[in-house]
């Protein structure tokens, strides 16, 4: 169990963080205003975990305007897809060996 524990991703131990991740592995991409909302988060808090996560290219981020509107939407990107899947399934393996 303990190499199972090292297998863990210290990226995705906040919640928020694992939350954006869980919802960026079922849709190809969502906007800043979605994941709020579903998160239940601030602004801030919010922007925060996805500047970490960015910063680790685990997803993408794409500004553009809409009707004159800035619209920031964001996607997985395929080492964030894998780091994640890797995370997920180390969790996996923690539970069986429980």
């Amino acid at each position: 169990m303990k190499n199972s524990f090292q297998q863990l991703n210290k990226a995705f131990d906040n919640k928020v963080r694992l939350g954006i991740m869980s919802i960026l592995t079922v849709n190809s991409r969502v906007s800043f205003n979605y994941l709020k909302e579903a998160l239940e988060v601030t602004d801030g808090n919010l922007a925060s975990h996805l500047k970490a996560l960015e910063k680790e290219d685990y997803i993408a981020v794409n500004k553009r305007f809409k009707n004159r509107k800035p619209n920031t939407t964001y996607e997985i990107t395929p080492s964030g897809s894998t780091a994640f899947d890797s995370h997920i399934k180390a969790l996996e393996d923690i539970l069986k060996q429980l």
